[in-house]
């Protein structure tokens, strides 16, 4: 049902379409979807919820946690964009549509293993004392995961610049993360 919103959210916009819409393109009654999201807006962090897990799943394949910190930072950083690119459309449509619902709160629920998992990972540099050893990780992951989403973001939803550009701000992104961490250069 998920997915059939998200082709259908895509095609038609949030405007436009109807949970008729919705339950046609998932071949289910729309009582049905009604047992599970009262209204059409509803499903929004649901999908959400299904963005943030390709993500985490994504991180987790690609990040090994046994690297360098700044290794990690590097690979993070690509994950995240490598994943705004592949789903931007999605992405537009659910901050759209959760930014005009009751539903924006349920963010940080829907962030909270993206935000454990950064957070182990920086109690790891911590204790290799890779950053800053004053430092509470739990927060900085939320800050953390919050600049690097926010840069994706400005190169592939709002800015649309080339990837030679989209490149200098990785870049530059990575440098003001280290130095806000106090990453070790050797």
């Amino acid at each position: 049902m998920v997915q059939a919103a998200i082709e259908v959210f895509k095609e038609k916009g949030i405007e436009r379409t109807k949970v008729s819409d919705i339950v046609k393109a998932a071949g289910i009654a729309q009582g049905t979807y009604y047992l599970y999201f009262p209204s059409k807006l509803a499903i929004m962090p649901a999908i959400a919820d299904v963005l943030i897990e390709i993500l985490v799943a994504d991180i987790r394949k690609q990040i090994n946690t046994e690297d360098p910190f700044k290794t990690q930072l590097d690979d993070l950083v690509e994950v995240m964009y490598q994943h705004t690119k592949e789903y931007r459309d999605v992405h537009s449509l659910v901050y759209a549509g959760l930014s005009s619902t009751e539903y924006l709160q349920q963010w940080e629920e829907i962030y909270e293993p993206f935000y454990e998992w950064l957070g182990d990972v920086l109690e790891n540099a911590i204790k290799r004392e890779e950053v800053r050893q004053e430092m509470n990780a739990k927060r900085t992951a939320k800050l953390l995961i919050g600049t690097i989403e926010t840069s994706a973001e400005q190169a592939y939803l709002y800015d649309q610049t080339d990837e030679k550009e989209i490149d200098e701000q990785k870049k530059e992104l990575r440098t003001f993360i280290n130095q806000a961490l106090g990453t070790n250069d050797d």
